[in-house]
């Protein structure tokens, strides 16, 4: 009876999951429908900023991609130097200096990081602060990353979608690059995970509290941003695109979208990259509450965990459930699969997939108790007060 119930309650959630989470499932949030593009003489400034700390490799490489758009409006770069041990703001600088001056870029040095702001929302604070003294702010900021890559169609896109639906937070999922065995078997099911846990159909409804974004590209409309206290009203947080997200619902609608349009330029060569990169962040998604790990530990178990372990041991009346369960989460995932152009049979893994990332999440938990938690690029981030 135990085992059954066990298969049973692992069915019961892969049912909920597929029919009543919003459909994430199907990634069908994506930016490649049909937007209508204002006239030329319409299109709202636009001001790119990017915090980049020791981001050498990628810094040039996103600038003159950010400078071909093609974009009618006004379009301006701020780079913030946040202590890069490298040549960042050299190459920053280099670009800059080749470029016209209808597309200026300006790059910041970063000043000292106070103790109450993590490290990339205080480099994003000195560039709107930077604005702020200047004689017109723009109608739009673009928060990206040092190591994110634009078409040249990009844009433009966003922009209109943003003011055609009057949205106060537009923002697309950077493609994450999937070369290395280590990203092929791992990254799609962290952007299936995203969808899991922040429906994008759920995110850009009103009547739901869901609120998500990525940080790769979010489009804010500065106005709202300011209404909203600005970026000090969330200046602790580790997990700043969703706590972006859900400070800007308050005021308006949002929108999160899967894109071929965006990608990351950041690589993963092996599975501890990726095993410390989720880990920075796994332990404040669940408010560095025991409890929630526990939760966490024992749905996961259930979920993914429990299925294929019952195929192998419990009776038949179990067994029914658990290969219900493990076909539909296998389903489930192709269409990510599918979007990120990898094999298809990661999704009979995915168990196992689940496990690790179980795993990384143990680990980010273990980090923060041995007062190692956040760490990145050289900081250490405790969870505020």
């Amino acid at each position: 009876m135990i085992w059954t119930a066990l298969g049973a309650a692992a069915a019961a959630v892969w049912l909920y999951l597929l029919t009543f989470r919003g459909g994430f499932w199907r990634a069908r949030i994506r930016d490649d429908d049909a937007v209508s593009l204002p006239p030329r003489a319409l299109w709202p400034s636009v001001t790119v900023v990017i915090p980049a700390r020791n981001e050498a490799e990628h810094i040039g490489m996103t600038l003159r991609a950010l400078l071909d758009q093609h974009y009618d409006g006004e379009l301006s770069i701020v780079v913030v130097d946040d202590g890069s041990a490298d040549d960042t703001a050299r190459i920053a600088r280099g670009v800059a200096a080749t470029l016209p001056a209808w597309r200026p870029v300006t790059v910041i040095q970063g000043g000292l990081l106070p103790e109450e702001w993590t490290g990339k929302l205080w480099a994003l604070q000195q560039a709107l602060i930077r604005l702020g003294h200047e004689s017109r702010s723009p109608e739009f900021i673009l928060f990206t990353d040092a190591d994110i890559y634009f078409q040249p169609d990009a844009l433009a896109p966003i922009v209109a979608r943003a003011m055609t639906d009057g949205l106060v937070l537009t923002s697309l999922m950077a493609k994450l690059r999937c070369v290395s065995a280590a990203e092929r078997f791992l990254l799609p099911a962290f952007i299936f995970f995203f969808q899991m846990l922040y429906p994008f159909e759920w995110v850009k409804r009103r009547d739901r509290s869901t609120a998500a974004a990525a940080g790769g590209c979010m489009l804010v409309r500065y106005s709202a941003l300011q209404a909203a206290g600005g970026l000090q009203a969330i200046r602790a947080e580790l997990i700043d695109d969703c706590a972006l997200a859900r400070l800007l619902k308050q005021s308006g609608a949002i929108w999160v979208g899967l894109t071929d349009r965006v990608a990351s330029l950041r690589r993963y060569a092996t599975f501890a990259e990726i095993g410390q990169m989720v880990a920075r962040t796994a332990y404040a998604q669940l408010r560095f509450s025991p409890v929630l790990l526990l939760f966490t530990m024992f749905a996961m178990t259930l979920s993914y965990v429990m299925p294929p372990v019952l195929l192998a041991i419990s009776p038949a009346s179990a067994q029914a459930f658990a290969l219900f369960a493990w076909l539909t989460m296998a389903l489930m995932f192709q269409p990510t699969l599918r979007f990120y152009r990898v094999s298809r049979g990661y999704g009979i893994v995915l168990p196992v997939i689940a496990a690790v990332y179980l795993g990384f999440t143990l680990r980010s938990a273990y980090q923060y108790l041995r007062g190692g938690g956040g760490a990145w690029k050289g900081r250490i981030y405790r969870p505020a007060a």
